[in-house]
This record gives C-alpha cells, structure tokens and sequence, in this order.
C-alpha cells in the first residue's frame, strides 16, 4: 500500500487516545442509539451518503454488534481477529472481509501497527454495481442480493483470502483514494471501482470462505463451472465432490433455480459476451474459445440469451463506449 495512504490511516483518532489514556470501553455514543448493540449507519454516514469509511479503532476489544449496513473490512496492514457468528476469522493484511446485516461481529483487541479499514455501505450503493457484473449466479452475487433484499438466510459472510492478488489491491487502494479525498463524481467513481473489483472477486472464488453451510455444497458447484465451464463435465463434478448424481442434481436446481447445463451454459456465453466487447477475435474463434464446436448452435443460443446475435451485440456495445 502507498505509504502516504497508510500513514494517514494510521494517525491515532480522538477515540483512540481516550482508550489509551484509559479509557476501557468503547465510546457507544459514536456507534450506537441509546438502547440495544447494532451499530447505526445515522452515526457514520452524512445526511445523503451511501458509502463511507473509518480505519478500526485498535487498542479494545470490540465487543459483539450487528450493523444496520454492509460492513466490508479491507486489513491495510498487521492483522486483526474476528467473531463473525461464533466463528473465528484471523485477517491478515491483505484480506477482505464482507458482513451483511444480520452477522454478529466482535473484533479482539488490535495493535497500533494493525490498521483495518471499515468500509460502512448501504445496501442501495450495490445497486449500480450488481447491474455491471452481470446475470451469472455467483456466490458473491447472491449475497449482494441478499443484503439488498434484507434477507437473513444465506451467507452471513464473505470472507475473500486475496493479498497476493495484486489487482484487486490496486483497486481496494483506489477505492480508498476515492473516498478520502474529496474527489468530483465521488459516488459514481466508487460504484464504478466496486463493480471492477467485485468482476475481480468474481474470477478468485477459490479464496472464498463462508459460513453458509446450507449452499457449501453449492457454492463448490459454482467454484467448479468457474473453472471448468469449457470442457467440465457433471460426471466429473460428481466424482470430485463424492456425491450422488441424481441428489446433487436436485439440489443445484434447489438452491439456483437452474440445472448444471444452464450454469454451464450461462457462463459460458457470459464469457463469449466478454470476449465480443473486449477482443477481435472473429465470431467462430470465441465460439470454440468458450466450449462450442457447432458455430450455429452458439449464434442461437446466445442470441436467445442476449436478444440479438453475437455481431449484432458487439457493434452495439462497442457503440455504446
């Protein structure tokens, strides 16, 4: 992280003084309403905004919250440990950590050298994001819908194991740039640089961890059509994962609404869209590049998902940029 960055994150707050000057509880006034133990995004937002930031008041014990707002913690440097539901989660710099609404949150005591920051979003700043990264059912997807839709039942976490993934470091620190700074179009750039660094998520989920055992099963599903949507197959998904094919069938249906093949299917078309923005690649090649050897099966089905064909839809948005 650039240095004058840190350094800034760093300086010791007016909170943090008292604490070490004795102080031996947390300041409720600053985080809370009079009564019960959810922290208020009234207290921390300004009239009008969706996003803020705070470094993580270090020297206490934190003890357990929930938020009326996503909390999204970056570790900056050091490392910090959490209680996110009962479970222990040890942040080390570099890490990223995303709580929706109905997580239950401690943080143990943090040195002056452990320096987190606390992303505090609500749920409506996702809104702009979520349309840019597409229809693809992705865990991170579905716990953005979540939080924007209240619900308490899936991931109450998402905790992304990422510092030596440098891109989505460059982009957490200029997220961090964004919101420091007084910086024109402030929102719009924020919700730009999210979207880019949830797309950046999107491609690492094999550094995810979650505590929502109900869709583990999955959520390794989704893993596995990340990675294999070319030339993967559910008998090969069924060995690796050592389950019944006709029960694992049912439960992909169960919890996404889709089969395997249309997963499958939506990725791979979902990166052939990719390809068309963003290369020259002739119409054949991306076809192949992505798993279709029968060219005009491709041109039908995805102008069936995409509402024109694939040349149609380049010019278009290539038009639009």
């Amino acid at each position: 992280m650039d240095t004058k960055l840190l350094e800034q994150l760093a300086v010791i707050t007016a909170e943090e003084q008292e604490i070490l000057d004795g102080r031996n509880d947390i300041d409720r006034d600053i985080y809370m309403q009079e009564q019960g133990s959810t922290i208020n995004s009234r207290k921390l937002l300004s009239s009008g905004k969706l996003i803020t930031i705070r470094p993580h008041t270090r020297f206490i014990h934190f003890p357990e919250h929930t938020h009326d707002y996503v909390e999204v913690i970056y570790m900056c440097s050091g490392e910090t440990t959490h209680i996110v539901n009962g479970k222990e989660i040890k942040l080390e710099q570099g890490d990223l950590l995303f709580l929706n609404q109905s997580a239950t949150h401690e943080v143990c005591r943090a040195g002056e050298r452990d320096i987190a920051v606390n992303f505090i979003v609500l749920p409506e700043f996702f809104t702009a994001p979520l349309s840019m990264i597409g229809e693809e059912e992705t865990p991170l997807r579905k716990f953005l819908i979540d939080c924007l839709c209240g619900r308490n039942s899936g991931a109450g976490y998402l905790y992304f194991d990422v510092s030596e993934v440098k891109p989505i470091q460059n982009l957490l620190e200029n997220l961090l740039w964004i919101l420091i700074q007084d910086t024109p179009n402030k929102r719009k750039m924020s919700q730009m640089t999210m979207a880019l660094l949830f797309m950046q998520l999107l491609g690492h989920t094999e550094t995810l961890s979650t505590d929502d055992q109900g869709d583990a099963v999955v959520w390794q599903v989704l893993r596995y059509v990340e990675s294999n949507y070319m030339g993967g197959s559910f008998a090969e998904l069924t060995e690796q994962l050592h389950y019944d094919p006709s029960w694992l069938s049912r439960e992909i249906k169960r919890k996404t609404g889709k089969t395997y093949t249309q997963l499958i299917q939506e990725k791979r078309l979902a990166q052939a869209a990719f390809l068309l923005r963003n290369t020259d690649r002739n119409v054949s090649d991306i076809a192949i590049a992505v798993g279709y050897e029968n060219i005009s099966y491709f041109h039908r089905i995805f102008a069936d998902a995409y509402g024109k064909s694939p040349k149609h839809y380049r010019v278009q948005e290539r038009t639009l940029f």
